[in-house]
């Protein structure tokens, strides 16, 4: 009847009544009690000085093992009583500071597309594509794979070939885009097949060429960056593990044939998380929607003098940021580059730190084809 007047436990009014015992009910102290415990096993003050001392002369020993198990070692050669173990040892190493190199600070990783507002907000989705080259097929050469998978709804697509250009690569956007719909950005590699030549400065490639005309906004990821194409990367890697792997002395027609079958099974697999996905726009045949701003973004990481490096020319960011990432937004409307600082430990700080000026380049196609 207590229990269920208060809308507490059994156990709780048991634990009551065994507290108040015989005394009156006035008179027994009610407040919350520590849960600290009243006596401890923690070693012994001597014997932590004892360890630090046995580590320092390891330390500065002829072999300079100074580690739990060799203090372990010493202290029982020693004969000390008692010899704690070896993970008691490490745990006073620790807890006394005597650790050179401190316990890594792991953080949570920042959402999906965290780089982006919109994709990280869910409101857009990002189509990643990348190319896994020079795959030997038993007895018949090397074979070149174009991948792709978006971001929020895991949508798969593989294409396997010969040679992967950069016109079988617009082909195959075409092909995907017209069966699920434009994304907001796709994103690439800087690999010549998708950026364009790297010889020459302000060369733009037939890829986001194509993307641009389709209203889609390409993303270049940085060079030697972790996570940013984790997507895809690890959709490579599942590619390659269920398909490649099993496909061993097939032809291409073959191996095609069997990458189309797991595509297809892992798209129903997924089907619950591709329908959750945020929306895309239609898909329009012939040039898709520029009535759209149109931008490439480039994601690079600022140089000692806090410069980056965006088609072969260098740009001044700020001196004070340095080797850190920028997301750099090339607008071809308004012919400017707007650098936004980013940091994976606080990814909502994306602050304007520059906004330079671009001049159109001379005698380059794609500007002809553009404007």
């Amino acid at each position: 009847m207590v229990a269920a007047r208060f809308g507490v436990g059994y156990g709780t009014v048991a634990r009551a009544l065994a507290r108040a015992g015989e005394a009156p009910l006035d008179a027994v102290t009610w407040s919350d009690r520590s849960t600290a415990p009243h006596r401890t096993r923690r070693t012994e003050p001597a014997l932590e000085q004892r360890v630090a001392e046995v580590r320092a002369e390891l330390k500065a020993g002829i072999l300079g093992d100074h580690g739990a198990v060799a203090i372990e070692r010493v202290l029982r050669a020693a004969g000390d009583e008692p010899v704690p173990s070896v993970r008691t040892i490490a745990r006073i190493i620790e807890r006394t500071g005597l650790l050179e190199r401190r316990r890594r600070v792991r953080r949570p990783a920042p959402p999906r597309g965290w780089y982006l507002p919109g994709v990280a907000a869910g409101e857009v989705e990002l189509d990643a594509f990348d190319a896994i080259v020079d795959l030997p097929i038993f007895g018949r050469g090397h074979l070149d794979v174009l991948t792709g998978i978006s971001l929020h709804g895991g949508d798969p697509d593989a294409w396997p070939d010969t040679s992967i250009t950069a016109g079988l690569t617009c082909r195959c956007l075409g092909e995907r885009w017209a069966r699920i719909g434009y994304p907001a950005f796709a994103q690439f590699d800087n690999d010549t097949r998708f950026l364009g030549s790297h010889g020459y400065p302000d060369v733009l490639g037939s890829v986001p060429l194509f993307a641009l005309e389709a209203g889609v906004t390409p993303v270049f990821a940085p060079l030697r960056e972790m996570g940013f194409q984790a997507s895809i990367e690890g959709f490579n890697s599942l590619w390659q593990q269920r398909v490649y792997r099993r496909a061993f002395g097939m032809d291409l027609p073959a191996l095609v044939t069997a990458s189309d079958r797991f595509i297809g099974a892992l798209r129903a697999q997924r089907a619950v998380r591709i329908e959750a996905a945020p929306p895309r726009r239609t898909w329009q045949a012939g040039r898709g929607d520029r009535s759209g701003h149109r931008s490439i973004i480039f994601l690079r990481r600022t140089t000692l003098a806090g410069a980056i490096e965006i088609l072969g020319r260098l740009y001044p960011v700020d001196r004070s940021w340095l080797n850190r990432l920028v997301r750099a937004e090339l607008d071809l409307d308004e012919l400017a580059i707007r650098c936004f600082a980013l940091r994976r430990r606080d990814p909502t700080f994306q602050p304007l730190m520059a906004e330079l000026p671009y001049r159109l380049p001379r005698r380059r196609a794609w500007v002809i084809r553009m404007y």
